[in-house]
């Protein structure tokens, strides 16, 4: 695909071409005074980890729609080196779920923790910054296979969630007042 957006091959992909491990020492800047990282410096690491691997699927810009899920299963210290693992789960039309591990390890002591999970819906944009379409994912192994079937769960669940939310609305406030464009998390 061109920086333009024009031209761009729709070829289904692996899920080892989104697949990348981005490594981080957490520093002091990055922590409350009792040296815990806090948890918004965690949430954007993962924003980038998923904002690549979103990017190399989709070989074109992309932008964060949701974070559907975080979890903060072990705290992260000052000097612990922190690992991001991303890879697409799945992929719409113009929106992919990408799933990203993070994991810790004291330099010092050799220990490793699993810290957080999260799933990361981008949505693939083109040279206007308007949502544009991109390849399909193939899964090639089980684990794969699973998280594919475990993410399709998930956007049918943002998708109900979404319809239950505006039927609310709309028997609130009447049609088109209050979040009708603002809750449209995937573009399809």
């Amino acid at each position: 695909m061109t920086l333009d957006g024009s031209n761009q091959r729709l070829e289904p992909r692996p899920v080892s071409a989104s697949q990348l491990t981005m490594a981080r020492q957490a520093m002091p800047d990055d922590a409350n005074p009792w040296g815990y990282v806090h948890g918004g410096v965690v949430m954007k690491l993962v924003d980038e980890a998923a904002g690549s691997a979103a990017i190399r699927h989709a070989r074109c810009r992309v932008a964060t729609a949701a974070i559907d899920y975080m979890s903060f299963l072990h705290p992260v210290h000052v000097g612990d080196l922190l690992f991001l693992k991303a890879s697409v789960n799945d992929v719409g039309r113009t929106s992919m779920e990408v799933g990203v591990r993070v994991e810790t390890e004291n330099m010092l002591t050799g220990e490793q923790h699993h810290t957080s999970s999260a799933y990361v819906v981008m949505v693939a944009l083109d040279g206007h910054g308007r949502p544009t379409a991109i390849p399909p994912v193939i899964a090639e192994s089980p684990v794969e296979v699973r998280r594919m079937a475990a993410a399709k769960i998930r956007r049918a669940q943002r998708k109900s969630l979404e319809a239950k939310l505006k039927e609310s609305d709309d028997e609130m406030n009447g049609p088109g007042v209050i979040g009708d464009e603002c809750m449209r998390v995937e573009s399809e």
